[in-house]
């Protein structure tokens, strides 16, 4: 299955674009494109020969490398390829960059081992010059180890065994492998901090080799000079501050000397911007710049049908934060994986806050007995994230764990958190609640991941209280997606009009709850469909499945969705009579004069306590089928209100629906509340009004909870 983007791929230079936005340079060489590869395994030496090519930087896994097999946890992969060191390169120190290798990884240049690094989502380098010869080509080998789930290592939703909330994984080079020339002794990295209340941005710069150095730093035509290591203090007067309504960036250069004579330059940006918590009316908020700020936002995997892990080009890993903005959120949960350096720069761009989780470990489907969490590298992984991102204004909270997800040193991994970057909110866990476990109070905020509709729930005082997912509103759409038929929702629907009035009732409940409550944000599970999850906003290959106006409205909080005003009750509150039966019935049972001799009068609705959002059970049902007859008169109505007659209904599972014996509707999978459809043409012309009907159901049950009832009523969706 290919995305739009597949076809503007240039094999000779896949993802040409610069990787590292926030520290660029003119001189550097771009690695992406075709490498020799071969798989080997475990304990076997590099091959003298070379099974194919792949094409970098898309993982072995993905249809985009070429190759799209199977990689084991006793295999080894080799990559190869040769390079040319540029002439005008000589005298400068010449950096290999790696944006992402998942997972171990060991470098060779000319057949000597240059290092190593463990992790699969964070960038690295190395310096080669050393390693280089005098002149010709240089030989460069990557070998790649991924235990993926048989180790306790952060892989996020990665599962050698794809299935229900876990995905195909992503082994080997998947982000852009470049290389640069630096000065000896050049710039290695910065850190650029905001502070509104100065109105300055605090600038401290390392060097390559703990080299000392004359830095000068300008910005806006004013510039500050200081030595390397020493924070500079660059004053914005009059800042603008950076949000999602105005994301404005000032763009700042960085300059190194030595001797007078300018050795090293980069240019980088920041946004002036803040993000801390605070008590607001005796609630605590979640405030942007010192003013309270409802974040929403999509749940945002990151996974694509095509390259995996990556996107198959730079316009397609833009496109997810562009159609984000134009769904009418302000906000993003990164949903534990780490994307490339260029997507955060979109986002500081297009005016998205991130929440960034860190890649789980021992996700729920690792083997049992469940391998040892690899706790140091988890730590390491997680401070290498925070080094990575810390630049980024569009960041502005840090998730530590997700869920149950390998949970572990809580205090410990959030006080290190709090210490690296104090600038911003942490999430010591999204949902765990949910999931049996203790809230310890030590991060910014108590989040909870009700399913599928949005819940207000009990938080502490010194938190603030938000949603960190909800929803899951299933939607089959087309015939592209192999993973359709098998796909599932946390709830479901049939049509586009269906899923945004149902999103759009949810979005109801987050106003009450944000201004009753306290909500101060909402996560929405998400902006695409993932392999069998078919919840997404957009088909996995990122086809709109809704209006992105009405979707809009309702995220403005401008519109909630449908009003329902019913006119033949449900068993809701009340219990409403039916016959009934649980043996399947003659044929015609559906018909006004069926024989229902057999058939018993029971009170509704129909199910079993343990499922969620029902109303009365008046009869338990806990057998694979029901049939159900219900008689009612049907009031005189208006000729509108027959044109917007509607069914409320409550099925789990699979459902049929016959007016006066003819078939209204025909629904598979299931609704976790009363929900309302509206009766075709031909259903509504068989009603008789003033006078008896009959509504006619059969619900077959095939997992989970169970549950029946109806009503009748007028539809009002306000579009």
């Amino acid at each position: 299955m290919l995305t739009r983007w597949a076809k503007d791929i240039d094999p000779s230079m896949p993802l040409p674009e610069y990787p590292r936005p926030q520290m660029t340079r003119e001189r550097w060489a771009n690695l992406n494109g075709l490498w020799n590869y071969s798989v080997v395994p475990a304990g076997t030496d590099q091959p003298d020969a070379w099974e194919g090519k792949i094409l970098v930087p898309f993982g072995i896994e993905s249809s985009l490398s070429g190759v799209k097999r199977p990689f084991r946890p006793d295999e080894v992969l080799y990559y190869q390829r040769d390079l040319t060191i540029p002439e005008d390169w000589k005298g400068d120190r010449v950096i290999l960059h790696f944006g992402a290798v998942d997972y171990l990884s060991e470098v060779f240049v000319n057949g000597r081992k240059v290092g190593g690094h463990e992790g699969g989502y964070t960038p690295f380098s190395f310096d080669i010059t050393d390693f280089l010869t005098p002149s010709g080509e240089q030989d460069l080998v990557v070998k790649v180890t991924d235990p993926t789930r048989q180790g306790g290592q952060p892989r996020g939703k990665q599962t050698l065994n794809p299935a229900g909330i876990m995905y195909t994984p992503t082994s080997g080079i998947w982000q852009t492998a470049w290389l640069e020339p630096v000065a000896e002794g050049g710039i290695e990295d910065f850190r650029a901090v905001p502070d509104l209340k100065s109105g300055s941005v605090k600038v401290t710069v390392d060097l390559y080799g703990g080299e000392q150095g004359d830095l000068i730093v300008t910005c806006g035509g004013r510039s500050v000079r200081g030595k390397a290591g020493d924070t500079l203090t660059m004053p914005v007067p009059d800042a603008v501050l950076w949000t999602p309504e105005n994301p404005h960036l000032y763009d700042m250069t960085i300059e190194l000397s030595r001797g007078g004579r300018t050795v090293d330059a980069v240019d980088t940006y920041f946004g002036m911007r803040s993000i801390e918590l605070a008590e607001v009316d005796g609630v605590q908020r979640l405030l942007l710049n010192g003013k309270p700020y409802f974040m929403f936002g999509p749940l945002d995997q990151g996974f694509w049908p095509d390259g995996v892990y990556t996107a198959p080009t730079d316009e397609a890993l833009k496109f997810d934060l562009e159609v984000t903005k134009k769904l009418g959120f302000n906000t993003t949960r990164k949903h534990i994986k780490i994307e490339p350096a260029r997507w955060y720069h979109h986002a500081d761009k297009l005016g998205l806050l991130v929440w960034q989780d860190m890649p789980s470990a021992n996700s729920y489907d690792a083997p049992n007995p469940h391998p040892a969490i690899e706790r140091e590298a988890y730590e390491t992984q997680l401070r290498e994230m925070i080094d990575h991102l810390e630049n980024c204004p569009s960041i502005v909270m840090w998730v530590v764990f997700n869920e149950s997800q390998g949970k572990h040193d809580v205090v410990k991994l959030v006080k290190a958190v709090r210490k690296l970057d104090p600038t911003r909110l942490v999430n010591e866990d999204s949902g765990y609640q949910n999931h049996g476990g203790p809230f310890l109070g030590v991060g910014d905020v108590d989040d909870f991941h009700p399913y599928p509709a949005p819940r207000a729930f009990d938080y502490p005082d010194h938190v603030a209280f938000v949603l960190g997912e909800y929803g899951g509103i299933g939607l089959k759409t087309g015939d592209n997606n192999p993973w359709q038929k098998k796909g599932w929702g946390y709830t479901t629907t049939e049509t586009a009009e269906e899923l945004e009035n149902l999103y759009a009732k949810y979005n109801g409940r987050l106003r009450e709850f944000r201004d009753e409550k306290g909500l101060c944000a909402a996560i929405y599970t998400q902006l695409t469909d993932v392999e069998i999850e078919i919840n997404g906003l957009l088909t996995y290959d990122r086809e709109l499945k809704v209006d992105p106006e009405w979707i809009a409205k309702a995220n403005r909080f401008e519109w909630f969705g449908p009003e329902f005003t019913g006119i033949v009750p449900t068993s809701r509150d009340v219990s409403q009579e039916y016959l009934v039966t649980f043996e399947k019935p003659a044929e015609g049972w559906m018909k006004p004069d069926a024989d229902t001799g057999s058939w018993n009068a029971r009170p509704g609705g129909f199910g079993t306590e343990n499922t969620p959002g029902t109303g009365k059970i008046g009869t338990e049902w806990n057998g694979s089928d029901i049939w159900l007859r219900r008689s009612f008169t049907l009031p005189k109505l208006t000729e509108d209100q027959m044109k917007d007659l509607a069914i409320e209904l409550y099925h789990d599972d699979d459902v049929e629906v016959y007016v006066n014996g003819v078939l209204a509707l025909q629904r598979e999978g299931y609704v976790t509340e009363y929900t309302p459809f509206r009766l075709p043409d031909d259903a509504k012309a068989a009603l008789k009004p003033g006078e008896e009907n009959l509504i006619a159901i059969h619900c077959r049950q095939s997992h989970g909870g169970q549950y029946v009832d109806f009503g009748l009523g007028v539809l009002d969706d306000g579009r």
